[in-house]
């Protein structure tokens, strides 16, 4: 029989996996991808009795795939905090799922093994940009100059993640995670790899281009960047939106950068206190998803930019 680790190739779901992994070893296949490759139970073909563990996707985008996992005889355990749509009600289906606005899948995970690997789980909320919650946990425990070193890594790990493909990161998410499971203690990892050194390296020469960039739109408290057509553009798409949020928190941003051939990449952050939610405006177009705060569409076409910024405008302005 056969295990597989599905995951989300962001700092959320690495650290999830990191976390369960640690807790309870297992020499498994690895599916991963970019941070917008979330479909990918649709890369699993498992026999019966086969193990199935899904970190960070949302349900609702791989429903079809999840009904024949199952009609197979794979057993499943799915974490995750994105919209999920009905869950299916199967006895070889375990789920681990919320919605709420200061949970990630990483503290996920951390409810499930009981918090025995803590920092990770700090790590992956910082990462997932649960700044907040994130240092309530970290506080209770360490000392202040380690919660910032552990909301770096995150928001490296997470930087990571953005691309059109593989090709445009650092590090591939499955190469990123077996260089991580050999350290239970992420101050371990930080000190026995150059990973974070790397990344911060590549993060300090993309973020260098921002001051340069200047709003596509900004109506009210709308406001949106269109990038260009660079791989360091969908590097920083997403850690650009949640730096705009924080700094500026009243307002609803849109960073939208192109993907393929016709065809765009939209990161939303909004306001905890924003309306609509961000998942709820992004499943407005298909392939939209996310949480209350951080959303994203991965593939918005040409044809439909004027709709989307529209809506965004009369949505948020």
């Amino acid at each position: 029989m056969s295990s597989y680790d599905i995951f989300n190739g962001d700092a959320d779901g690495l650290c999830a996996l990191q976390q369960l992994r640690l807790s309870y070893p297992a020499d498994t296949r690895l599916i991963t991808g970019a941070k917008r490759d979330i479909q990918l139970l649709g890369r699993v073909y498992p026999d019966p009795g086969d193990s199935v563990t899904v970190l960070d996707l949302s349900l609702d985008q791989n429903r079809s795939d999840l009904d024949r996992i199952l009609s197979a005889g794979a057993d499943v355990a799915y974490f995750d905090h994105h919209f999920s749509g009905p869950v299916p009600a199967h006895d070889r289906l375990t789920t681990h799922l919320s919605t709420a606005e200061d949970v990630c899948t990483s503290l996920l995970v951390d409810e499930f093994v009981h918090g025995k690997h803590r920092p990770w789980a700090i790590v992956g909320a910082f990462g997932d940009n649960l700044d907040g919650r994130a240092r309530v946990l970290g506080s209770a425990a360490l000392a202040d100059h380690q919660v910032e070193q552990l909301r770096e890594m995150g928001q490296l790990l997470n930087y990571n993640s953005y691309g059109r493909t593989v090709a445009d990161l650092h590090f591939a998410p499955d190469h990123l995670f077996g260089l991580m499971r050999r350290y239970p203690n992420p101050f371990d990892f930080l000190a026995g790899e150059s990973v974070i050194q790397r990344l911060r390296e590549g993060y300090d020469a993309d973020m260098a281009r921002l001051p340069a960039l200047e709003p596509e739109i900004e109506t009210g408290r709308s406001v949106v960047y269109v990038l260009p057509d660079e791989a360091w553009s969908r590097r920083i798409c997403g850690v650009m939106a949640n730096d705009l949020v924080r700094r500026h928190p009243a307002n609803a941003y849109a960073v939208v950068v192109p993907n393929m051939p016709n065809c765009y990449m939209v990161s939303i952050r909004v306001s905890a206190k924003g309306s609509p939610r961000a998942d709820e405006f992004c499943r407005q177009f298909d392939s939209g998803g996310g949480r209350a705060t951080a959303g994203g569409i991965n593939h918005l076409p040409e044809r439909r930019l004027d709709d989307f910024l529209e809506l965004f405008q009369r949505s948020y302005g």
